[in-house]
């Protein structure tokens, strides 16, 4: 966990209950860092191979439960080893510097509702540990310079509190918008700048040369190894903190005359006031890029009006939408920036299901098939569910039921009706498939989307 939502209180309270020794260095470093913005940190590479350090980051690491690199050893080969021996041995090597971190394994997966494949880094475990090490060391520092409109990869935030900033400037007039993301920017980042970038609050030696040797560890594709200059690979521990911390450089550049930038690591959107302020967002925003070494993707930029009967825009897997209220029981109709599942993050939804159910898991007991279904539609919809969503939850839910009652047909060689049968009318529960309605929250302006109590007992606003 970040310094940032470390309490005085998870520290200890003074009555006997022990310190968290990591959480209390995460916090002395933000506070450090936000007392002085022009400081640089010299001293910081003896932290990262603490062994308390690395115990959490192996913590983060297994949490994750990933897969293996290169060398092919398992997380479960690691605990049947000993986590505590490695991590003995890891931190040996940091010390001694000897620590050579092996290139990562290069995949690609599918991206959810196109065609086109996202490359991915999986690095061995142990090197994911040293760089979870050097994240929990570095992130405090670098949290107490990052600005508002960065929402993606930062502790005590989420992608819901950037959808929330869209809903309160759309309400207050703001309904031009400027949406892009950045090409491949991942792989785009050109080190030598990114070192700078970091050079600006670390000055500590040990630490730059352990970025630098991560950096070029290179990826192996095809059995070659391929150590480029630019890029930190997705999928490594370590990668989206140095985006936010190259990233960090645009957020500081842009001004607020030129709209409301909300930026979720690589998705961008700007709100702006009207046609000619967003053309000129637009146009700032590829000359910082520029500057930086990116430039947007050209396929997902554009400039959308947002006016009721229009078209709309996708951010962060929902579609945004000016509508109006049907204004019921004598309530005045009232036009609000309405958000509900994308059309990509519903084919996501019905291609999962169907792999859920595809013919070569017939085997499998039906309790089996629901239970995955299940843990699915529970994340899938504990995502979706503050928008304007019920509608979209209604498709997906129905087409859950079809796709497990086409399975126990296929399953027993009968008729598509017979499983519809068995699913609807024989069980009372629908086989406990689990319902999506009666979940929904739809979004209020200047609201916190948590509803969470403030100290005082009241609604943060």
């Amino acid at each position: 966990m970040s310094a940032v939502s470390a309490s005085p209180a998870a520290q200890g309270s003074g009555r006997g209950v022990p310190a968290d020794p990591v959480r209390a260095l995460q916090h002395a470093l933000y506070r450090a860092a936000k007392a002085d913005p022009g400081r640089r940190f010299h001293a910081l590479y003896d932290k990262v191979s603490r062994s308390d350090v690395l115990w959490r980051a192996w913590v983060a690491v297994r949490s994750n439960n990933g897969a293996p690199g290169i060398d092919k050893i398992t997380l479960a080969q690691v605990e049947e080893y000993g986590v505590t021996r490695l991590l003995g041995e890891l931190a040996s090597e940091l010390r001694e510097g000897r620590y050579r971190p092996l290139p990562a394994r290069r995949v690609f997966i599918p991206k959810p509702g196109t065609a086109e494949q996202r490359p991915l880094s999986i690095p061995p475990v142990r090197d994911r540990v040293v760089q979870a090490a050097v994240k929990i060391v570095l992130e405090p520092v670098f949290e107490a310079d990052f600005l508002p409109c960065s929402f993606g990869f930062r502790p005590q935030r989420s992608a819901h509190d950037a959808l929330q900033v869209l809903i309160d400037e759309c309400w207050r007039g703001r309904r031009w918008v400027v949406e892009t993301d950045i090409a491949s920017c991942f792989s785009a980042i050109p080190h030598e700048k990114l070192v700078q970038a970091v050079e600006e609050r670390i000055c500590d030696q040990s630490v730059l040369k352990l970025l630098r040797v991560m950096l070029r560890a290179g990826v192996m594709e095809d059995g070659h190894v391929r150590r480029p200059v630019t890029g930190t690979p997705q999928g490594g521990v370590i990668s989206p903190v140095m985006c936010n911390v190259y990233l960090h450089r645009l957020d500081r550049a842009w001004e607020d005359s030129d709209g409301v930038l909300v930026r979720y690591a690589d998705d961008l959107v700007v709100m702006c006031w009207s046609r000619s302020q967003a053309e000129r967002a637009l146009g700032r925003l590829t000359a910082l890029l520029a500057d930086l070494g990116l430039e947007p993707k050209a396929a997902k930029t554009r400039i959308v009006q947002l006016e009721e009967g229009g078209g709309g825009f996708d951010f962060l897997g929902f579609h945004h939408r000016l509508v109006r209220s049907r204004g019921l029981n004598g309530k005045k109709p009232v036009t609000f920036l309405a958000r509900w599942p994308a059309d990509k993050a519903m084919q996501h939804a019905r291609d999962r299901l169907r792999e859920l159910t595809r013919r070569s898991r017939s085997l499998l007991p039906v309790k089996w098939i629901v239970e995955d279904m299940n843990r699915f539609l529970r994340g899938w919809a504990a995502y979706f569910r503050f928008g304007n969503s019920a509608a979209r939850f209604f498709k997906i839910r129905n087409y859950a039921l079809m796709r497990l009652a086409l399975f126990i047909s296929k399953r027993l060689g009968r008729r598509r009706g017979f499983g519809w049968s068995v699913v609807t009318y024989q069980s009372p529960d629908q086989l406990g498939l689990v319902t999506l309605s009666g979940i929904v929250v739809d979004p209020r302006p200047f609201r916190d989307w948590r509803a969470r109590p403030n100290a005082g007992g009241e609604r943060r606003r």
